[in-house]
């Protein structure tokens, strides 16, 4: 039996873990090299890490590597959104008419710590904490790192190097850099930025407000949203543009600032964060951007795998199940081409690349529709008619969100060009009246269906001719 290869792996987070159980499993030798301490023996910095949302993506590749139902142990599930409006009280959409869909709320240590646990279960697999990576030696599929206990730098190397190091990959910089590779790079950042509060548990352990949620605040240019924990409180994330708004990162300096601000758009959720001064002073503030890059491999030997490769905003909850997505992709083209690597990596991002920017456009998509339509009635609207479809024809109707988030089966570039055609064909026909009262509910998803199908068409069509 041929010997399996050595997998070197740069990247212990969500992506890097999984990809390195499933590769230990698989009988590879893996080496996980991770620049930060080892978060099992450490605690996360607060402030630093958007709550995630875990879906049928997600789970499919927790699902391959046998640690699905121990995922869904941290998960709480939500669903639907829960809209506060700025005047009126709050209501539930859901995320679909189907009951067994939803999403779930897990903590990103949580879900890390129980993939380092079970990928180091394995003989196979050994993980290094504290080594920066410095540089990539790509056609050699070698490293070298900065040990941070000693300060020494040392090189490892494997038959092949997977970069798994998030958005800002040293491995994705050593191939920008590399100019046999031709390689394209774009980073395109959102002028808003994110910061994090906390909704603590009540004094009885329970929750502040309703459970099962996703809770968001939309405010046109700004938004609030809160994901429940196991612990009974929320992580409650505020979007706010950096500069030039009434309200903005750069005029909120003064605790006084910041209170007006709370208490004039979110007067609802103000109480529920007792600490909301402190931790808005001294959490830090993130950028919110989109990568794209290409190639996605160098030299039959090295390549880049989750947001190393198609880093996205969070406004659709894709970005973790993206990256388990990645896992399942490779890990079936990997059982039909074994030990032909320059074959497998092309593959790979010939199927994964117009999937990766369909999601990373969805959720560019989603941030505005988030902060700028939840509330209107005409986007209830179509909402409720969606939900309708769902509960009486359940086979023949799946919203855009739907699509993206519950069916893993269809592709996100599927998901995309579907999606958007049948959001504009109701709203559409909504605007012109053409979906009475008078209409059955039938009769309204034939004429949705038909108006979609003629949208496709013609952006087929105009596809072709450009």
């Amino acid at each position: 039996m041929k010997k399996k290869e050595h997998i070197l792996i740069i990247g212990a987070g969500l992506c890097g873990s999984l990809l390195a159980l499933r590769m230990g499993q698989r009988g590879y030798r893996v080496t996980l090299v991770e620049k930060r301490p080892d978060l099992r023996e450490v605690d996360q910095d607060a402030g630093r890490s958007i709550n995630l949302a875990l879906s049928d993506r997600g789970l499919r590749g927790l699902r391959l590597a046998g640690v699905e139902e121990a995922a869904l142990a941290l998960c709480i599930p939500m669903n639907g959104r829960m809209i506060h409006p700025a005047h009126g009280e709050p209501f539930l959409s859901a995320y679909s008419g189907r009951e067994n869909e939803y999403i779930n709320s897990v903590s990103r240590p949580g879900l890390n710590k129980l993939l380092l646990d079970a990928a180091e279960e394995l003989d196979s697999v050994s993980i290094i904490f504290n080594h920066s990576c410095e540089s990539v030696i790509l056609e050699n599929a070698a490293a070298t790192f900065t040990n941070h206990a000693t300060g020494k730098t040392v090189t490892m190397k494997g038959d092949i190097l997977i970069g798994a190091d998030g958005a800002g990959s040293a491995v994705r910089k050593s191939m920008f850099q590399d100019r046999q590779l031709l390689f394209s790079f774009s980073q395109q950042w959102l002028t808003h930025g994110y910061k994090e509060i906390e909704i603590p548990a009540a004094k009885n352990g329970g929750y502040r407000t309703y459970k099962n949620a996703l809770h968001i605040w939309p405010r046109g240019e700004d938004m609030l949203i809160a994901l429940p924990n196991l612990d009974g409180s929320f992580t409650v994330t505020l979007f706010l543009p950096y500069k030039d708004s009434d309200y903005c990162f750069e005029n909120l300096t003064s605790a006084e600032k910041v209170i007006e601000y709370f208490e004039t758009e979110f007067p609802d959720a103000v109480s529920l964060m007792p600490n909301l001064i402190d931790e808005f002073f001294t959490h830090p503030t993130g950028p919110l951007g989109t990568i794209k890059c290409s190639p996605w491999s160098s030299y039959g030997k090295t390549l880049l795998m989750g947001d190393a490769a198609h880093a996205i905003v969070p406004f659709y909850g894709q970005g973790m199940n993206a990256s388990f997505e990645d896992v399942v992709v490779f890990d079936a083209i990997l059982a039909e081409n074994e030990g032909q690597w320059e074959t497998i990596f092309s593959k790979y991002e010939s199927v994964r690349k117009k999937d990766t920017d369909a999601i990373a456009d969805l959720a560019v998509d989603n941030f505005h529709e988030m902060k700028e339509h939840t509330a209107s009635a005409l986007f209830q609207q179509k909402r409720k008619l969606e939900l309708e479809f769902e509960r009486e024809f359940p086979k023949e109707y799946h919203s855009k969100y739907s699509l993206v988030t519950f069916n893993e089966k269809i592709s996100y570039s599927q998901a995309l060009r579907q999606g958007r055609a049948q959001d504009k064909a109701i709203l559409n026909l909504l605007d012109d009246g053409s979906l009475p009262k008078t209409l059955s509910l039938r009769e309204k998803l034939r004429l949705v269906q038909k108006t979609t199908q003629e949208l496709l068409h013609d952006d087929a069509v105009a596809q072709n001719l450009k």
